[in-house]
């Protein structure tokens, strides 16, 4: 049995990576979840809502470093360059994490639900990051294009990428930056 929160989120999350791979999505029940998990039923809904969202374990961690660090930036930089400051402040989440997003990808890819509920997290995250720009004073229609162009813009840096380092991935996002301003109308 798990002695913390913590280690039986993990164990909960690895459980549900192996039957997802194994077995599908569908195919899947929480109960197996945590019986692979060495945990009760009970347990894993007092960590997750739902099947789905133990794929989406770190979201609200990712959203709180992004924004804080649009918070945080002194003097008055571009709205664009504040959403890639909290891109940038991400990237040890993003290191550590990437084993299981390659699996977790692999997992939404095969399912239309699980789709859906990363479309929406994505949605969750951007109007996230919108709002830290708008509490900024940055008009919401500039926050908009400007979360919309940092995200494109990682997007980007993230799918070249190969996961071995934070640096790796912050030379990738200065390339990716660089072509978003070199393209002209």
């Amino acid at each position: 049995m798990p002695r913390s929160g913590a280690e039986a989120r993990a164990r909960l999350r690895e459980a549900a990576l192996e039957l997802y791979e194994e077995r599908g999505y569908d195919a899947t029940t929480t109960a197996q979840i945590a019986e692979r998990a060495g945990v009760t039923e009970r347990t894993y809904f007092r960590h997750f809502a739902d099947k789905r969202e133990v794929l989406f374990d770190g979201e609200t961690r990712l959203r709180d470093v992004m924004t804080s660090a649009i918070a945080s930036a002194q003097g008055e930089p571009s709205p664009l360059a504040l959403v890639m400051r909290g891109y940038r402040a991400a990237m040890p989440l993003f290191v550590a994490g990437r084993p299981v997003a390659e699996r977790r990808e692999r997992i939404i890819a095969s399912s239309t639900v699980l789709q859906e509920r990363a479309l929406a997290k994505s949605a969750a995250l951007a109007q996230a990051l919108i709002g830290a720009l708008v509490e900024r004073g940055i008009p919401e229609p500039t926050a908009r294009l400007s979360t919309r162009a940092g995200a494109a813009t990682f997007e980007r840096a993230s799918r070249a990428w190969n996961g071995t380092s934070a640096a790796e991935l912050e030379t990738l996002l200065r390339q990716a930056a660089d072509e978003l301003r070199a393209l002209d109308w």
